[in-house]
């Protein structure tokens, strides 16, 4: 102590704060003990604060996975150069004896894939599954304008994928009369097979039927 003389009663010194008794040696010891335990405490509150925010973010994100997924795949997409990748087998429903369906994929201009009538299917299987990102088709005979109408032309086709597991997804692609590649994209994942129907063609005439010059598949490297 400091030495001042304290009134009797006191039970702490009026000059320096010192304790003058047991008593209340003892209560600033337990008020100092409880003020430490108050800091322990707010210290695991803060450590389960920060685990309930981790768990929030973990179940944040297998919710919202089935949609960021397509996003990710956009964005890898815009940012790939596509490749062009070959069908391993082209078979079809209706073909000519002199131009049979394999010729739309063979990567020549002056063979064509001819069927008698709307109607008829083309199925391209690849070797393994792929990300298709895009399609590109050319109708007609040939790319010649001046021989480009010999034949009748397919004006809509359906185009069907199926992903490995058998999901499968159609896409009605109007086309233009015209000499050329028209490309459609698709970005689909695990594409093991792709179906083209010609749903509708240009008019025929007795002595014509409808040629398809091309389908050439881009997929992503």
């Amino acid at each position: 102590m400091c030495g001042t003389a304290n009134p009797p009663g006191r039970k702490f010194c009026r000059r320096c704060a010192t304790p003058l008794d047991p008593a209340a040696a003892l209560s600033a010891t337990t008020k100092r003990r409880r003020w430490s335990w108050h800091g322990d405490r707010s210290r695991w509150l803060r450590a389960i604060v920060a685990l309930l925010v981790v768990a929030a973010l973990v179940v944040l994100g297998v919710v919202l996975y089935p949609h960021l997924d397509p996003a990710i795949q956009d964005i890898r997409d815009r940012v790939s150069t596509p490749a062009a990748v070959a069908p391993r087998t082209v078979t079809a429903t209706a073909e000519l004896p002199n131009h049979p369906a394999r010729a739309a994929a063979d990567g020549l201009s002056n063979r064509y894939w001819g069927t008698p009538t709307p109607g008829a299917q083309a199925t391209f299987t690849f070797a393994e599954p792929i990300r298709l990102l895009s399609v590109v088709i050319h109708t007609g005979p040939t790319a010649d304008r001046d021989h480009f109408t010999d034949q009748a032309r397919p004006t809509t086709v359906d185009l069907t994928t199926t992903s490995t597991g058998g999901t499968t997804r159609t896409t009605t692609i109007t086309l233009a009369d015209e000499p050329g590649p028209q490309r459609t994209d698709l970005g689909t994942s695990d594409v093991t097979q792709v179906r083209l129907t010609i749903r509708s063609a240009t008019p025929q005439t007795p002595t014509t039927h409808i040629a398809l010059g091309e389908v050439e598949f881009f997929r992503r490297p």
